[in-house]
C-alpha cells in the first residue's frame, strides 16, 4: 500500500528563525517537504491530499511539560474520583482542542489526599503508559512531580525511575514558609478547597511536613537524579525562590527550574543555562495565582525560555500569540512552546520545529480579532481535531 502523501499550502509557516508562506509536504507521519513556494510549485506530484490553510499560520504541534489537567480530571471536586481511563480518553479531546501534541502528565508523588497519594500516584502512571500504547490521539508522557518532605515515597521514586515509567521528574518543597507558599494561609486555603479537608487535618499536615523538611536526605535525591539521567530522564526543580536552589539544582544535574518565585532566581538560572518554564494562565491574567513573579516580566527579561500550561492547557496558545504585543517576534514567542521544551527534554530530533524528517505534528491556527483559534490538528500526519465552524457561519449568514 502506498503511503498517503498530504499538502498544506497557502500557508504562514511559522518556522524557528521566521514566518514566511508556503506549502508543507507530508508523507505518512513525516514531513518531507518545506518550501516557501506558492501553489503551483505542488502540481508536479501525484496523488496528493490537498489542504488549503487559507492563509492560517501553520506551527510545530505544541509541547506541555508540565500540566496538572490529568489531576483534575480524575479529581474535579473534592472526594470525587473518576476512572482513570476514562480521564484519560476525554482529556485528549481536549487537549487537540488546545494545540496540545505532546503531554507531560504532572502527577504529585506526595503525602497528601485524592489524586496526589501515593497509591493512586502510582496507579494512574501505569494506567496512562498502558492507555497510551493502546490507542492514543497525541504524545503522551509522564512528569513526576516528588514532594521532597514524603519520606516514605522514596523507594517509589525510585522504582519508577529503574523502571523508566516516567519521561521527566521535578523535585518540589511546598512547606509553609518558603517557595510557593511562603504564607501558610494561602496553603491552608488552597488545601482545604481542593481536598475537602477540616482545619485540624490540614494542621496536622503541616507538622508533619515541617518535621520531615529537616530530614530530607538530599545524597540520596542527588543519586537517584544521577540515575534517572543515565535512564535519560530530565530533571527540574519546582518554585525556586533562592539563587542556592538553583546551585542544588545543578548539583544534580537538573536542566529546568519551573515557576520561579522571583525574577532574581529566575535570572540567575537563566544566567547558569538551566531553562526557565513559566505559566500560560500566568501571562494571560499578568500576575501570579500566589502572588509572586509575573512570567512576563521574566520572558521580558530574557530570564524564561519555556511556557507550559500549568493547570490551564486552553492558555497556551493565546499565552503565546499575546506575547506579540509585548513587542515578541511571533516565531520566538512560538519556541517557547515548541523548539525550547524540545531542546530541554532532549526530544527536538522528532517534533518542535517544521523541518523535514521531524514527525508531522502540526496545528492550524486563525486569527480573529487578534485572538489566535484552533482550526486544525495533526498528530504523525492524521488529523486529529479539525473545526468547520467558519464553513458554519457562513450559512447561519445565508440563511439569515
Amino acid at each position: 500500500m502506498r503511503t498517503k502523501k498530504i499538502c498544506i499550502y497557502n500557508a504562514k509557516m511559522i518556522l524557528p528563525e521566521k514566518v514566511s508562506k508556503g506549502h508543507i509536504i507530508l508523507e505518512g507521519n513525516r514531513i518531507i517537504e518545506v518550501a516557501e513556494s506558492d501553489f503551483s510549485r505542488v502540481k508536479c506530484y501525484s496523488d496528493l491530499t490537498m489542504i488549503d490553510a487559507e492563509e492560517c499560520f501553520v506551527m510545530p504541534g505544541m509541547i506541555d511539560l508540565h500540566s496538572d489537567a490529568i489531576e483534575k480530571e480524575i479529581q474535579p471536586r473534592p472526594n470525587t474520583l473518576f476512572p482513570i481511563h476514562m480521564a484519560f480518553y476525554e482529556l485528549e479531546k481536549k487537549l487537540t482542542v488546545s494545540g496540545i501534541t505532546t503531554m507531560f502528565h504532572s502527577l504529585s508523588l506526595s503525602d497528601e489526599w485524592g489524586v496526589r497519594n501515593q497509591e493512586m500516584v502510582v496507579g494512574v502512571i501505569n494506567s496512562i503508559n498502558t492507555l497510551k500504547n493502546a490507542r492514543s490521539m497525541i504524545n503522551h508522557k509522564i512528569h513526576l512531580r516528588y514532594e521532597l518532605t514524603f519520606l516514605a515515597g522514596l523507594k517509589a521514586l525510585e522504582g519508577l525511575i529503574k523502571n523508566k515509567s516516567i519521561d521527566l521528574m521535578s523535585y518540589m518543597d511546598h512547606t509553609p514558609g518558603q517557595g510557593q507558599f511562603r504564607d501558610a494561609e494561602a496553603l491552608e486555603i488552597f488545601t482545604l478547597q481542593s481536598y475537602g479537608k477540616k482545619e485540624r487535618e490540614f494542621d496536622d499536615f503541616v507538622d508533619k511536613t515541617i518535621k520531615n523538611q529537616s530530614r530530607i536526605n538530599w545524597a540520596k535525591l542527588t543519586e537517584l537524579s544521577k540515575i534517572a539521567k543515565h535512564q535519560g530522564i530530565p530533571l527540574a526543580f519546582h518554585d525556586d525562590d533562592t539563587q542556592e536552589k538553583i546551585d542544588t539544582l545543578l548539583e544534580c544535574e537538573g536542566i529546568v527550574s519551573e515557576f520561579p518565585i522571583n525574577l532574581e532566581t529566575a535570572v540567575y538560572a537563566a544566567s547558569k543555562g538551566i531553562h526557565v518554564s513559566v505559566g500560560a494562565p500566568n501571562i494571560i491574567r499578568g500576575k501570579s495565582h500566589s502572588n509572586n513573579m509575573r512570567a512576563i516580566d521574566a520572558i521580558l527579561n530574557h530570564a524564561a525560555d519555556i511556557i507550559c500550561s500549568d493547570y490551564l492547557p486552553s492558555a497556551m496558545l493565546p499565552a503565546v500569540f499575546s506575547l506579540t504585543q509585548e513587542g515578541i517576534a511571533l516565531n520566538e514567542a512560538v519556541k517557547m512552546v515548541t523548539l525550547n521544551p524540545a531542546k530541554a527534554l532532549k526530544i527536538d530530533a522528532e517534533v518542535g520545529t517544521i523541518e523535514v524528517g521531524k514527525c508531522a505534528d502540526l496545528i492550524v491556527v486563525e486569527m480573529h480579532q487578534d485572538y489566535p483559534i484552533l482550526r486544525k490538528t495533526l498528530v504523525g500526519g492524521s488529523t486529529v481535531f479539525q473545526s468547520d465552524y467558519k464553513a458554519y457561519s457562513e450559512r447561519v449568514d445565508n440563511v439569515c
